[in-house]
């Protein structure tokens, strides 16, 4: 009842002097009652969740697989042309990609095939958005690509004889899962592309984990850390590193790739230096592949509006140069690094390696919250334009399944793909049945076409992934007007941009996001703190610096702090207030203190003179003012700090005849008020509910003192 009693404890004393100036009438509020302590509260949670009734397993049960949901009411002859067209022409595009990002992972092609495959057929059971399109994406592949280098570099196995890396990933395997064996015979029977998949597939698992621990433990806010300037000054600068990781396989370069912290430097230095070296084949290939598949590219960007669906040109590239090649024999005359042998069928399911863990449990962290940032914002992104609803919680189930259940199949990390996204939605897609289809495109490939790719070289799919990197590349385009809109959404995106291109991936993110927070911080520790004017014939105040015609009540100063009130802005508080109103109160207590000193000193010298009357007059010359009211409508809240230091300048204030009024206070500044002990019987200072009710009451109090 504190609250009650400090908000109606206002004097009633104006009207009966000028009936125009207003009559404070105080406002009754009394807080609810709190019916339930915590301790009750958490225990009708814990019975809510433990109890188990037939009618909430079927709930549960039809939540944890939303296609028990959706499929029985799917409309077969309203839906199903939509979705197998767009399921076709997404596979179709998709096939070229999978086999091109499974390089930028560090893995054989037909992983990258895997991945594709059963990331369409998990979503469609798990998944709640129907239109975005699961599967490999570029800035993943990278990141996983420059664990798998780490890791194969610390097993030695880029100093293996040619001999022992010459078995096959499909030998490999069969021989691993066949019987159990030691690291030492292990090391042997397992080439340097099952090692990295091994790695891969690990990863995977982990990051799967941990994307369902955060569906489990409802932690899908750390998405909001990732905001949409953030995450687009990260992917355009990982596209860099992607466009540069690409730049040897251009030039028919065999040189290591670079890892860890300026690796984007070190892979330009080492392409220079044995850029002397460059196969003339693979460059005019990658030189003739980029005059076809950017103007086909741009034509499509041009006319989607009037194509059915997109003329599938990277399928026609990959298809026109695995032809060239093989009856050019590009390979055996000029040496061009081909894909090579690309298995049909499936692999044995193998489980992860348990003792790779330690080493990939760190970098699997980004890489899980990259990924269900991306999944969740795309899902409810399209959800809210065609009027459906998903579950972001179920969406971090789904994503984090379509991670953990593949990586048993020799897959590595997926999440939603704008680009495929799009491309799904625009071909008629209706529901998750075009992923299933999307699905066996992809199988019709890996039990029938993937050995076709064989003479397919890898420049060719170089070029594929660069050329898909136009999207984030063109971000710079909207700089002008990124920084139009917001000055600080534009420093944060070329902070990170920067920061994932030249140092690296990860720390680029963790570079954004720390800057992005202390951008936060920056701006509540110097907010907007402008004085108030009163806008006629209303109760309404506004910025005087912001707008004319303004007036102000004499002896009157409205002063607004447009942030919360805490230990970082407090200093900032008292001296912008202080500013504003022109007086310290501090310092106007100190020259009172100064002078009485110099009129004692005086005192004793000439008693009864001119210079005594002239200092007494200067001890009580008064300030100008006799009101402060605070508007704190945009005072989020306070912690302790925050109420210290408006106590603070209450009392300072009130010793140099100066009352302090806090208006617009939210019921959280209230409460902390009442906590602190801010209202004190016998105390000036009071709480209103509006500027306007605030300044009548010093009005009159000031007639009537």
């Amino acid at each position: 009842m504190a609250e009650f009693n400090s908000i109606h404890s206002v004097t009633e004393m104006q009207e009966e002097d000028n009936p125009k100036q207003g009559f404070h009438h105080g406002m009754f509020l009394e807080p609810q009652e709190k019916k339930r302590s915590m301790k009750a509260l958490v225990v009708k949670q814990a019975k809510k969740t433990c109890s188990c009734t037939p009618a909430k397993v079927k709930d549960f049960v039809l939540s944890f697989f939303p296609v028990l949901q959706w499929l029985p009411k799917y409309k077969l002859r309203e839906y199903l042309l939509g979705d197998i067209m767009s399921g076709v022409i997404v596979g179709v595009l998709l096939v070229p990609q999978s086999i091109a990002y499974s390089l930028l992972a560090g893995q054989e092609p037909i992983y990258g095939l895997y991945t594709s495959f059963f990331a369409g057929i998990i979503y469609f059971i798990f998944g709640t958005s129907r239109h975005i399109s699961v599967g490999i994406f570029g800035v993943i592949c990278l990141m996983v690509g420059q664990v798998v280098d780490r890791e194969i570099q610390r097993a030695g196995y880029d100093a293996e004889p040619a001999a022992l890396s010459g078995l096959t990933a499909t030998a490999a395997y069969a021989n691993t899962t066949s019987s159990p064996v030691n690291w030492t015979s292990q090391e042997l029977l397992c080439d340097k592309s099952c090692y990295a998949i091994t790695v891969g597939a690990t990863m995977t698992f982990i990051a799967g984990v941990y994307q369902v621990a955060m569906g489990f433990f409802q932690v899908g806010f750390v998405s909001v850390y990732l905001s949409d300037s953030l995450l687009s000054g990260f992917v355009t600068g990982a596209s860099f590193t992607i466009l540069t990781s690409q730049a040897k396989y251009l030039l028919g370069l065999n040189i290591p790739r670079s890892s860890g912290i300026g690796s984007l430097i070190a892979t330009w230095i080492n392409i220079f230096r044995n850029i002397h070296k460059t196969n003339i084949c693979d460059l005019i290939t990658s030189i003739l592949c980029f005059l076809v598949l950017i103007p086909a590219k741009e034509l499509n960007d041009h006319f989607k509006s009037r194509l059915k669906a997109p003329v599938p040109v990277e399928l026609v590239v990959i298809v026109a140069a695995t032809l060239a090649s093989h009856f050019g024999k590009l390979r055996e005359t000029y040496g061009s690094s081909v894909a090579g042998r690309i298995p049909t069928g499936f692999l044995p399911p193998r489980p992860p390696d348990w003792n790779l863990i330690p080493n990939v449990a760190l970098d699997a962290i980004p890489l899980a919250i990259i990924g269900f940032a991306i999944t969740v914002s795309l899902s409810e992104m399209f959800a809210k334009k065609h009027g459906y609803s998903v579950k972001a919680n179920q969406e971090m189930y789904a994503i984090g399944f379509c991670n953990i259940i593949p990586s048993f199949f020799h897959c590595f990390i997926t999440s939603a793909a704008l680009a495929k996204t799009l491309v799904k939605e625009s071909t008629g897609c209706r529901t998750q049945v075009s992923g299933m289809v999307t699905s066996l495109v992809i199988l019709l490939v890996l039990l029938v076409i993937a050995p076709l790719f064989y003479s397919l070289q890898k420049c060719v799919l170089a070029v594929i992934t660069i050329v898909n990197l136009r999207g984030a590349l063109r971000k710079f385009r909207d700089l002008p007007k990124m920084w139009r809109l917001s000055r600080v959404d534009t420093v944060i995106w070329l902070v990170t941009m920067a920061a994932s291109a030249l140092i690296s991936t990860e720390i680029g993110l963790l570079v954004g996001v720390c800057f992005s927070m202390l951008c936060v911080i920056f701006r509540t520790q110097r907010p907007e703190a402008p004085l108030l004017g009163w806008v006629a014939e209303s109760e309404t105040y506004e910025s005087l610096s912001a707008y004319k015609n303004l007036q102000t009540k004499p002896g009157i100063v409205v002063f607004r702090f447009e942030a919360p009130l805490y230990y970082i802005n407090k200093e900032c508080f008292k001296s912008i207030l202080y500013k504003q109103t022109g007086v310290n109160p501090v310092w106007v207590k100190a020259a009172k203190k100064k002078a009485a000193k110099r009129m004692l000193r005086e005192k004793e010298v000439d008693s009864g003179g001119n210079q005594t009357s002239i200092s007494m007059d200067f001890v009580s010359e008064p300030v100008g003012f006799h009101t402060i009211v605070i508007d704190c409508c945009a005072v989020q809240f306070l912690d302790t700090a925050g109420i210290r230091t408006l106590k603070e300048v209450c009392k300072d204030y009130r010793e140099i005849e100066v009352q302090v009024l806090l208006a617009q206070c939210n019921p959280s500044v209230r409460s902390s008020l009442i906590r602190g002990e801010f209202f004190k019987e016998g105390e000036d200072h009071l709480l209103f509910h509006s500027v306007h009710q605030a300044v009548d009451f010093a009005l009159g109090a000031q007639r009537h003192s």
